[in-house]
């Protein structure tokens, strides 16, 4: 499974260019972290561990980039909470 790739986002489309998966983030902290937006998955293709792919594909980007997320959507929220080894690339709470 390939995704592709562009400023803010990682997707996956099928051949008649049908949006089947998606995640997008953008700049926050003057450019310095970004922040998970959205996180989308085509039910035809749900449990199979896309959503999960796809925030892993952000947090890799953090570790190379090195910039912290902080996750908005509920579903990368809960991917943080369940993967305590991404815990160096998430955005401390500011108060």
């Amino acid at each position: 499974m390939e995704f592709q790739s562009e400023p803010g986002r990682f997707y996956m489309n099928d051949a008649d260019d049908k949006l089947l998966a998606e995640i997008t983030f953008s700049r926050i902290d003057d450019g310095q972290n970004v922040a998970i937006e959205h996180t989308y998955v085509d039910a035809s293709l749900r449990g199979q561990g896309i959503a999960g792919k796809l925030v892993k594909l952000v947090v890799d980007q953090a570790r190379d980039q090195d910039y912290k997320i902080e996750p908005l959507c509920t579903y990368a929220r809960s991917a943080f909470v369940r993967h305590p080894e991404y815990a160096d690339v998430l955005r401390p709470v500011r108060s």
